[in-house]
């Protein structure tokens, strides 16, 4: 087995609406090994992150984090070590478009 290091995914999603931040690719697995939330306002904002099997619509069981508080012009870098496999989803949102995500970890292949 191959793996790469890289970053998996970056968005800045539309305020409110759930967003994919990383797939992972057909045939390969993962292990999101960071996620860091950005916010590039002075007003508080918050964010959720769903982590979902392939196939599975975004269901309550699926978030990691929901509606977490972050002040403005701050940080929150996640240490997780979240394993996915082929076609797994993670998904983002935040109450305002000045959210920034980024996944950082490894695809298997």
């Amino acid at each position: 087995m191959a793996m790469t290091y890289k970053v998996l995914g970056q968005v800045n999603p539309t305020a409110n609406t759930l967003t994919t931040l990383y797939t992972v690719p057909t045939g390969n697995s993962a292990v999101i090994s960071t996620v860091t939330i950005a916010n590039l306002d002075s007003i508080a904002s918050s964010f959720r992150i769903a982590m979902r099997p392939s196939g599975e619509a975004v269901d309550n069981k699926h978030y990691i984090n929901y509606d977490v508080s972050l002040a403005g012009n701050d940080t929150i870098t996640a240490t997780l070590g979240i394993t996915l496999a082929a076609n797994d989803v993670v998904s983002v949102n935040a109450s305002s478009s000045l959210i920034a995500f980024s996944a950082f970890g490894s695809e298997i292949y």
